[in-house]
């Protein structure tokens, strides 16, 4: 049959061309074009004027007519040395109309069809509208509506052109409605099912869209089903057959999933073996599996590439560290032996950049903790990338390693960045249940003129806190990476506007500079100083002790302000972090010599530990203490507050700890809070971490001096508040927002309590 074919196609061209008896060639003439040129026929007709034309030319010439697309029938004729090509031209599509398309645009569907080689002024070919309407359903598919139908009509036009409609019927998605697994025997299929993205419809399917059908999908939530039985010992787990059906009216989808899970495996031994190039007793240590552990394919990964990297640290770059088993079947056990080959050790001869073209390659040097002519060290290259990456300039960084030709010890690094805009201009609101609506707006560029330095300009109006600041900072102030930078700023402060807060307001004026000091990859320390007048209003509703301050100072009075912190964070990211910690300590001094001197220190602890795979627990405390010195006291708007969102929730923002003869707080000298949160995936998005959900323990109060009633005079367990509730925080588009419903454990009488809070926005 296939020598037949070739016969067939040869036989085809050859009928239409008639018999040539050899004949020189005097003319040629082009009969039937309307839109083509003669021209173009001749540059694709392979014979010219002068050429003999005989039969196996005659076939060559329909070929390579008919190759061009441009026409539907090709004949050949020959009248006194004249060769007459006939021609009828393939139609000419001229419009191309959708009807019916919502989930798409018009747009986004022609783009796919221009994909599929169908597109307006393009020469219209059957085979390619067949293509073209499979493209439509295609993309249909991708969305889950299985039950699309198109009706496709060609309408003749004069000119020979052609008009094609596309008339879509979407139909509805097909939803999953059942996900059976069949051949388990150990765990539930309830417990299986949790390993998958691909769900039946929930009360959330309308947002994670997990309920859509995807052979991606599938084919993902299969692989984390196969680790999921590997993590836990089933060596011999294997995937029978997947079976996908669709109901007829196409809006149900049914999977099936045949299991073999096999026996439970332990390990009965593991070893070390090759070459080692570092003391066995040190790799042992980096191995996560031991004789007489359940099997781990996860945890024999982690160790092979923990050897790996360890090795890499050292210069062998393409060492290479492979677990080979040794299975016994009758006692279920599998001996492990790590085989270590290191390979050759290399040094970097040259660090490249490419990508940047706005910044500077400097600003991309200075961040780089891998040094030319020096061994290669993976945990030196892997630091350098993600300093780049948590600079803020570049939305992907890559790093390569290729070998340098004609060498065996040496590599050069090639880092690849893609740049992003970096100055912003940007106008929000906020709002929370303490300070209303906040207005805020920003201009900034985080890398000005590519040198990597940072200058912005802030508004943010508040019902209590009003912001105008202007700042810069240069974070390469010294070649070993000390920054430096300037802040210029306005602050007015209206805490009375809570209405659980003694009345008072302040506006802040100052400016200062301040300097940051990495003492390694995780440590910094700051330093700060600037000066300031602040001007203070009271009223008859102020506290007596505020009016006292007033009438002692005066109602402006003149600060040098020093600061000093240092700050610790090993947390594993900024925005969604699930371990890690941090801690932050923090001193505020106000120098001697002018109105105002006081001292102010705050720490914080935080650790989050993940465990049970989405479920991660936030331990959070922070202690603070005040006062004055040089017998003057500590100025009243410098003291701590508790209660609200960010300390005690279910208590009203500030209203914990000493109050005035109105019964409103007036903060304390010291401060006590702390928070225990389990975090956990919002039902129905998997593992989404944008929204979280939690359930939290908040305790903590504000201490000394005496209050109005005598009471919160020293730090004492019985005066501290406690709470208890659930948690919404949702890093959305519009920014973060918090909710909380909390009940207090301990209200006492006098209490201001709020059991529904929440933040919309940054609230500066």
């Amino acid at each position: 049959m296939k020598k037949i074919i070739p016969f067939l196609i040869a036989s085809l061209y050859a009928a239409s061309a008639a018999a040539f008896e050899p004949v020189v060639v005097i003319d040629i003439r082009v009969e039937g074009i309307q839109r083509t040129e003669a021209g173009t026929v001749f540059s694709y007709l392979p014979v010219k004027v002068g050429d003999t034309l005989d039969d196996e030319k005659a076939a060559a010439a329909v070929k390579a007519l008919y190759a061009t697309g441009f026409f539907k029938d090709v004949r050949l004729e020959s009248e006194n040395g004249v060769l007459v090509v006939m021609v009828q031209e393939r139609p000419a599509i001229a419009q191309v109309d959708i009807a019916g398309s919502k989930e798409f645009s018009k747009e986004q569907l022609k783009d796919g069809l221009k994909m599929a080689g169908l597109a307006e002024s393009k020469i219209f070919d059957k085979a390619l509208l067949d293509r073209a309407e499979q493209e439509l359903k295609r993309q249909y598919f991708s969305r889950g509506k299985y039950g699309v139908t198109i009706t496709t009509t060609v309408t003749p036009l004069e000119r020979n052109r052609v008009a094609i409609s596309f008339d879509i019927s979407e139909g509805e998605i097909a939803k999953i409605k059942q996900i059976n697994i069949v051949g388990n025997e150990t765990f539930s299929e309830k417990e299986l099912l949790e390993q998958f993205v691909l769900s039946t419809s929930g009360w959330m399917s309308w947002y994670s869209k997990n309920d859509q059908y995807s052979k991606q999908k599938l084919s993902a939530d299969l692989e984390s089903l196969r680790s999921f039985y590997l993590n836990r010992g089933y060596l011999e787990f294997n995937v029978e057959s997947t079976q996908v059906s669709i109901t007829p009216d196409k809006n149900d989808i049914y999977i099936t999933i045949n299991v073999r899970e096999g026996a439970k495996y332990t390990i009965s031994d593991v070893k070390l073996a090759g070459e080692m190039l570092v003391p066995e007793e040190e790799l042992s240590k980096l191995i996560k599996v031991k004789a007489g552990d359940v099997f781990s394919r996860e945890k024999l990964t982690e160790s092979s590439k923990a050897i790996s990297d360890r090795l890499g640290n050292d210069g062998y770059a393409f060492a290479n560290v492979n677990a080979v088993p040794e299975i016994n079947k009758e006692k279920s056990t599998a001996a492990f032996t790590f085989f270590l080959d290191p390979g050759r050790r290399v040094y970097v001869r040259r660090i490249n950049m490419a990508g940047n073209t706005k910044t500077r390659d400097e600003v991309l040097r200075r961040e780089m903790r891998q040094i030319e002519g020096g061994w290669y060290a993976a945990d030196k290259i892997n630091r350098s990338r993600e300093r780049l990456q948590r600079l803020g300039y570049f939305t992907d960084v890559n790093v390569e390693t290729p070998a340098v030709p004609g060498t065996t010890d040496q590599v050069d690094l090639n880092y690849s960045v893609t740049e992003k805009p970096t100055g912003s201009i940007m106008a929000g609101a906020g709002f929370s249940s303490s300070q209303g609506i906040v207005l805020s707006g920003s201009i900034s560029q985080q890398n000005v003129f590519g040198s990597g330095n940072f200058l912005a300009a802030q508004v943010n109006s508040g019902s209590i806190n009003k912001v105008y600041s202007l700042s810069y900072t240069n974070p390469y102030f010294t070649d070993d990476g000390v920054s430096r930078g300037f802040d210029v700023y306005k602050r007015d402060i209206n805490p009375s506007r809570l209405s659980t807060v003694s009345s008072y307001k302040t506006s802040t004026l100052g400016g200062g500079m301040r300097f940051g000091i990495p003492l390694n990859e995780k440590d910094t320390v700051s330093l700060g100083l600037a000066l300031e007048k602040i001007d203070t209003t009271v009223d008859e509703n102020s506290a007596k002790r505020f009016i006292d301050f007033v009438n002692l100072f005066g109602d402006s009075v003149m600060t040098a302000r020093a600061d000093l912190g240092w700050a610790r964070d090993t947390r594993d990211s900024l925005l969604y972090p699930t371990a890690g910690s941090l801690q932050r300590l923090y001193g505020e001094v106000g120098l001697p010599g002018l109105d105002l001197e006081y001292y102010k220190i705050s720490y914080q602890y935080q650790h989050l530990q993940t465990f049970a795979k989405n479920y991660t627990l936030l331990l959070n405390g922070e202690v603070g203490y005040a006062d004055g010195y040089g017998n003057k006291p500590l100025p009243f708007f410098k003291n701590f507050y508790a209660g609200g969102i960010g300390s005690v929730r279910g208590y009203r923002t500030s209203s914990l700890g000493p109050r005035d003869e109105f019964d409103n707080a007036v903060g304390g000298t010291s401060r006590i809070v702390g928070t225990a949160e389990l975090m956990f995936p919002f039902p129905g998005l998997g593992t989404d971490k944008s929204i979280r959900l939690g359930a939290f323990v908040d305790g903590g109060s504000v201490f000394g001096p005496d209050d109005h009633y005598g009471r919160y005079s020293k730090v004492s367990f019985s005066d501290m508040r406690f709470s208890a509730g659930l948690s919404l925080s949702w890093y959305s588009p519009i920014g973060p927002l918090k909710f909380s419903l909390a009940q207090p454990l301990n209200k006492k009488e006098g209490d201001k309590t709020e059991v529904f809070q929440f933040q919309m926005g940054t609230v500066f």
